[in-house]
């Protein structure tokens, strides 16, 4: 398949996943393109419909497919370095050359939270892209859905476990704690704004440390802010309960669980904040984003919403697609504590 998803000539956008459960890996991530147009033509009421139907009127692009990012080549990490004792507990370690030291991403992938969908080799690429561009990177996995220990507050206990083991991380390799950023694509775009909020974890919660890790920005692309704002669009898109699974519970059964997880609830940050998605974004409707820009700037945050034209959920996560000089130039200022 094509994997310069805006590329000149005429382009044909393919709609995105049915309404239905998966019955296997390849039914959600990396499925055929004829296959997922069948299913959607002939489903009724199916997620993606109406985007087919504006694509019609406003013309077509070609946007890329959740198994061409994962397709996409990568190098191996300089370090694979554990966390923790479970098998999901660790992540890939790449330094750039040179005595530093070295400002530092966390990478967080997403895969709408479930270990069947996705793993950090997502993100791997985007590693190899920041260690050429003179930034460090911690590529990180994490229990999720599927696996013991999954949910809450397991995976995002692991993620703050991740976080904070930079520190040790630096008392080996050359790396600027004083520089630390959090990014995350999609499913991990909510991980890495919960992250960079982990300081207002009330006591008592199963979520709160005390002094974690600070970061200087966080990085989201396009991953929820909000969980309770878009809960039907998302499961349907995932193809499964996805979001009531993770916290255990609906907002109304268990609501202390969605204010602790959800940054638009834990604001003010502190710290630079970059919303970055695709014009073609289905996850994370643009009002959502919007929403969230507006509340965190009236709580005195400093917020910015980047909205790549002609691209959709997982260009913006690649580092060989067209979003990515914004990107690179998101994390380039979030590390020095400036938005782009």
């Amino acid at each position: 398949m094509n994997r310069n998803p805006v590329s000149s000539g005429s382009r044909s956008r393919q709609p995105r996943e049915s309404s239905g459960k998966p019955t296997s890996l390849e039914n959600l991530y990396g499925v055929l393109q004829f296959s997922v147009l069948l299913a959607l033509f002939s489903a009724p009421g199916c997620v993606g419909t109406s985007a087919q139907s504006r694509n019609q009127s406003e013309g077509s692009y070609q946007l890329m497919a959740p198994g061409e990012l994962q397709a996409l080549p990568s190098k191996p990490p300089d370090q694979r370095v554990a966390y923790g004792a479970d098998a999901s507990q660790y992540g890939e370690l790449r330094v750039p050359a040179g005595p530093g030291p070295h400002p530092v991403a966390i990478l967080i992938h997403g895969g709408c939270f479930k270990a069947a969908y996705a793993t950090l080799r997502d993100l791997s690429p985007m590693g190899d892209a920041l260690k050429e561009m003179g930034v460090a990177s911690w590529n990180i996995e994490y229990r999720r859905l599927g696996e013991p220990g999954g949910g809450w507050p397991g995976t995002y206990l692991d993620v703050g476990r991740a976080v904070d083991h930079v520190r040790e991380l630096a008392d080996k390799y050359p790396l600027d704690l004083r520089r630390v950023v959090v990014v995350g694509h999609s499913a991990g775009g909510h991980l890495a704004m919960w992250a960079a909020a982990r300081a207002r974890m009330p006591k008592g919660s199963d979520l709160h440390v005390t002094a974690p890790l600070p970061v200087r920005g966080v990085l989201d692309l396009a991953g929820p802010v909000d969980l309770t704002a878009n809960i039907r669009g998302y499961e349907g898109l995932c193809r499964d309960t996805v979001i009531t699974d993770l916290l255990g519970g609906t907002p109304g059964t268990v609501p202390d669980r969605y204010e602790q997880a959800s940054a638009i609830n834990l604001l003010p940050l502190g710290i630079p904040q970059v919303l970055l998605i695709g014009s073609h974004e289905e996850f994370v409707p643009r009002p959502i984003a919007e929403t969230y820009v507006r509340t965190a700037r009236m709580a005195g945050d400093p917020v910015q919403l980047i909205v790549v034209p002609d691209v959709g959920h997982f260009e913006i996560a690649s580092p060989s697609a067209t979003p990515w000089p914004r990107v690179a130039s998101a994390i380039r200022s979030l590390v020095d504590g400036k938005l782009p």
